[in-house]
């Protein structure tokens, strides 16, 4: 439980320590107190602390000392510290060290209770998104799975809470966000990991035979059944379906998923026997279920028993944290797949990798990494090594309003070669032919732009 922290009062008046601490011990946290920073060190060295509130200045080692020893005893101790009025810029600097909050003297007791609170509640959920990624990475199942932003850490907090229990889960996203990646998150971080991950793609399977797929059929249940077959929701009986774009689930197939949803029970197609199933479904899309709903294209009932707990999976453009570590993740994996020594990549490739807007999310960094990777001669992938996606929104592209004319006429000229060559996949023929010039052209103009021909 929370309120069974260990919390470590730093402060050389024994008034505000005296005061902070009875204060904490009435909410029922075990409560250590410490005249200055060489006691509290000591402190931290030998018994296990999950929160120290520190006064910035004091005499002999100061709280920014004391915070920089402290991480290096423990690495994620949590820091709050309290400050008078004329040394707040020194609380600044102590957050942008990893402090998680500064409060200002008088303190005020109620602020006090709620930062502790969500102070405490952070670390917890840190510690649970460690431990995920620890287990994952045990089992071989973190593959792409790369967090450094906000918006992923946060779904991987909720991701270790929930994938311990059997709630049903809905993951939103663009496509090549990682939905897929999530799904098998949850299921190997849950207790069904030994049991089957069974995969079902709406949209890749024609309605006419979507049913029987997920369902099973019976033997003579329609021209062409010669045989019993058990369908995807039998086959992860114990396990985890998947339920991938279930967006383009056809009407007339989701009463019988709803059914499944409601009873635990299915029917094979040509049979009137109710089996019994434990399954836990993951399911997800692409598309806007709400407003599908509204259009009577999606079951209301159907998306309520689907939306027990919802993930939306932000698009790799509003996470540019984690394109940098993907990228370096990704250079790893196919350069060994690929038995190649490629070590990372140039200053201006990183440039265009963190401008590029990525409407393929993290398929389409993938795709390209892995793509650079088998094309490069050089330990260092180069910008010119990137798809010509890239290229065109890295930055190279672009002017500014006061520079001279022909410097802005280049640039047009740039973004036409290179949309040219994107929309022809990279054939300069066939973007010669558009563009109605000739392929030497576009060749002495790309060699001109430093690009490889």
């Amino acid at each position: 439980m929370i309120n069974q922290a260990n919390i470590l009062v730093v402060d050389d008046e024994p008034s505000q320590r005296q005061a902070i601490g009875g204060f904490l011990k009435k909410l029922n946290y075990i409560v250590l107190t410490s005249p200055n920073g060489e006691d509290a060190l000591a402190q931290i060295k030998n018994r296990p602390i999950d929160l120290v509130i520190s006064d910035i200045r004091m005499p002999g080692m100061n709280g920014l000392e004391l915070q920089a020893q402290a991480h290096e005893i423990i690495p994620d101790l949590t820091f709050i510290f309290m400050t008078a009025y004329g040394s707040v810029d020194d609380a600044v600097e102590a957050m942008r060290k990893g402090a998680y909050n500064y409060l200002a003297k008088p303190i005020d007791l109620d602020e006090l209770e709620i930062s502790i609170t969500k102070a405490l509640e952070n670390r917890r959920l840190i510690a649970e998104n460690r431990q995920l990624k620890q287990m994952l990475q045990a089992k071989g199942e973190s593959q792409g799975l790369i967090s450094s932003s906000q918006g992923m850490d946060e779904v991987l907090n909720v991701v270790a809470r929930v994938a311990p229990t059997s709630a049903t889960v809905l993951i939103q996203g663009e496509s090549g966000t990682g939905k897929e990646r999530v799904a098998r998150v949850i299921h190997y971080g849950s207790p069904r990991t030994d049991k089957p991950l069974v995969i079902v793609n709406c949209a890749a399977i024609p309605e006419t035979l979507l049913e029987s797929e997920m369902f099973g059929h019976e033997a003579g249940a329609f021209t062409g059944a010669q045989a019993l077959r058990k369908g995807k929701l039998e086959l992860a009986n114990g396990g985890t379906l998947f339920i991938d774009e279930i967006g383009d689930m056809p009407p007339s197939i989701q009463p019988k998923l709803l059914r499944f949803l409601q009873e635990g029970t299915i029917e094979r197609l040509g049979s009137a026997k109710s089996i019994k199933l434990d399954i836990r479904i993951i399911a997800a899309t692409h598309r806007d279920l709400e407003q599908m709903v509204r259009q009577g294209a999606f079951r209301e009932d159907l998306y309520f028993r689907l939306n027990v707990i919802k993930l939306n999976i932000p698009p790799l453009r509003e996470r540019k944290s984690d394109i940098i570590p993907l990228t370096e993740h990704f250079i790893k994996i196919y350069a060994q797949k690929n038995s190649k020594q490629v070590l990372g990549f140039t200053s201006q490739a990183k440039d265009a990798l963190l401008k590029y807007n990525y409407p393929g999310n993290v398929r389409e960094l993938e795709n390209a990494i892995e793509a650079a990777v088998v094309l490069t001669r050089n330990e260092a992938i180069d910008i010119n090594d990137l798809p010509y996606s890239l290229h065109s929104q890295g930055g190279l592209h672009t002017y500014n309003d006061d520079d001279p004319l022909p410097i802005k006429l280049e640039v047009i000229e740039k973004r036409l070669v290179i949309e040219a060559l994107r929309k022809a996949d990279g054939n300069q023929s066939q973007a010669a032919r558009v563009l109605g010039i000739s392929e030497k052209n576009i060749r002495d103009r790309l060699k001109k732009w430093g690009y490889k021909t």
